[in-house]
């Protein structure tokens, strides 16, 4: 791995009611506090989504999680939050399936995820 410490965690959660979704990156070695999150986001209760929502929203399966998952989010159901550890850095991420790593700059994930239309932000995790 060229850049060890860059390599990302992604999760895909939901808020209580079903009607707002989060995809969270942050560094691999990192645990995010989902009731932080929610406190600085100003969501609703979360929890992890299921592997029928990820399927249903991304196109991705269970353990594929990627902040490029939002890419084929047709509806813009999931806002991109990532773990403003990477902002200024590079950032390892899978290709919408894991079995190959993708290297960028984390500014140019983040406009990409803009540039198609869902919410993207930078947030201290």
């Amino acid at each position: 791995m060229p850049y060890p410490d860059c390599d990302a965690k992604n999760l895909f959660v939901r808020d209580d009611e079903k009607r707002a979704y989060y995809l969270i990156t942050l560094m691999g070695d990192r645990r995010v506090d989902l009731k932080e999150f929610r406190r600085r986001c100003g969501t609703r209760p979360l929890s992890l989504a299921s592997a029928g929502d990820l399927g249903f929203i991304m196109g991705l399966e269970s353990g594929s999680v990627t902040p490029l998952g939002p890419l084929s989010d047709e509806e813009r159901k999931a806002a991109f939050s990532l773990d403003a550890d990477f902002a200024d850095d590079i950032i390892g991420v899978h290709s919408n399936d894991n079995t190959a790593t993708v290297w960028m700059q984390a500014a140019d994930l983040v406009r990409v995820v803009e540039g198609h239309g869902n919410e993207a932000r930078v947030i201290e995790l």
